[in-house]
């Protein structure tokens, strides 16, 4: 069953005792090109999907080089919740070859991270500020680091890390090997690659600046008045896992509430949330004991819950590329998923954007806004029935698929 992955990947017999144990037999396409040039030594500028598995793509050949020449590596994320996600990848990954990790995030008591560091970690995973706040302190040394990674590069550009990431560059050898790996591909990211990597290898697996086939996406446009009982309505019509995403820390506390008031399974997952308490949620989510997790922005990158069946965007985000990574939480590793996004009137103009960035620039939305009295939706798609025209109305009694297949009102089957 792992003939691909032994004859082509030259894995450490530990690393492979853990991927039968993890069930993996098949590596995915951002792995297959991936790991044989890290294990080379060579830099990477790789950029796929969400949940296309590029947390293993760079985990495998780190963990073979420490086991193979004791190599030591420094991963640098965006957010917490994907920090302790990798780290708990990393624990299964290496359960037949225990590696002393830290996880170093903000949100927890520095005295407890003072502990990890001090056992000499070989790998160190963490987000940019609270890394910085540790070489600060002197509690942490990284200019012996093997192996840099850059995970969800994008996003860290867009939360404003980058003189945060200059600033820890400094601290690092010159000499190591730096894996950047990103949801997308923007020609900014790409511009300050070059001050990381050192003649990378460019890979790129799928249309960076697109869902996963996997996931069906819907959109309707309801006004704000109409939002919540659309919603319950969806979610009576919809079985399984549900992530609802909001715009704002109160959005979500309120949203969650009123759900646990229609006897709906909810809790609210925000930034204002400590550490342990985000834990406590996404662990029940990820255990079924709520059905429903509300959410900001803050849960769109990096969560991995794979039985997540739909997202629904109650509100619209902010920047367009944040569309991709809300949905991308469903339809992971193959799977089929659903995204259901609500465009109230105010939305038209930001629902234009994220349909340019997903159709490359063809817009195929109207600016107008018609209220939704008739139960109207739509779905991404640059052709309307295959005849050649854009799609430029909305048709009442008609549903389309992404590929812009009509297929009236019943939902189709998924083969």
């Amino acid at each position: 069953m792992l003939d691909y992955i032994m004859k082509n990947f030259n894995l450490s017999e530990e690393l492979i005792i853990a991927l039968e144990t993890m069930n993996i037999t098949e590596p995915t396409e951002i792995q297959k090109q991936s790991i044989p040039v890290a294990m080379a030594g060579s830099d990477i500028l790789a950029s796929s999907q969400t949940g296309s598995g590029k947390t293993l793509a760079y985990l495998l050949p780190l963990i073979d080089s420490f086991i193979k020449n004791k190599t030591t590596a420094l991963i640098l994320v965006p957010t917490r919740e994907l920090a302790t996600q990798i780290h708990s990848t990393l624990n299964k990954v290496t359960i037949s070859y225990k590696i002393n990790s830290a996880v170093l995030i903000g949100g927890e008591p520095m005295p407890k991270q003072f502990m990890q560091l001090k056992k000499n970690p070989k790998v160190i995973i963490g987000t940019p500020g609270r890394i910085i706040d540790h070489l600060n302190r002197g509690s942490l040394k990284i200019d012996r680091i093997g192996i840099t990674v850059l995970d969800e590069m994008d996003r860290m550009l867009d939360m404003g890390m980058k003189e945060q990431l200059e600033e820890i560059n400094k601290f690092l050898p010159e000499k190591r090997q730096v894996l950047m790996f990103s949801a997308t591909m923007p020609k900014h990211i790409i511009a300050v690659s070059q001050k990381y990597l050192n003649n990378p290898v460019r890979i790129t697996v799928g249309a960076t600046n697109k869902a996963a086939a996997e996931i069906k996406q819907e959109s309707m446009h309801v006004s704000d008045k109409e939002k919540f009982s659309e919603l319950t309505k969806q979610l009576g019509n919809r079985e399984g896992s549900v992530i609802i995403f909001v715009k704002t820390k109160r959005s979500a506390d309120q949203l969650a509430k009123m759900l646990k008031y229609e006897n709906h399974t909810a809790e609210a997952i925000h930034g204002d949330l400590s550490q342990r308490q985000r834990e406590r949620v996404i662990l029940s989510f990820r255990k079924s004991n709520h059905r429903i997790m509300v959410a900001t922005d803050v849960a769109a990158r990096g969560l991995d819950i794979p039985h997540t069946q739909h997202v629904i965007n109650y509100d619209l985000p902010m920047c367009p590329e944040d569309y991709l990574h809300r949905i991308g939480r469903t339809g992971r590793a193959g799977a089929t998923g659903y995204a259901l996004s609500f465009i109230s009137p105010d939305d038209v103009i930001r629902w234009h954007a994220i349909d340019r960035l997903v159709n490359k620039g063809e817009s195929t939305l109207r600016s107008e806004f018609r209220s939704d009295k008739n139960n109207r939706k739509r779905s991404f798609g640059k052709r309307a029935g295959g005849d050649g025209k854009k799609f430029n109305s909305f048709d009442s009694s008609r549903k389309r698929t992404f590929d812009g297949n009509s297929y009236g009102n019943k939902r189709k089957k998924v083969s």
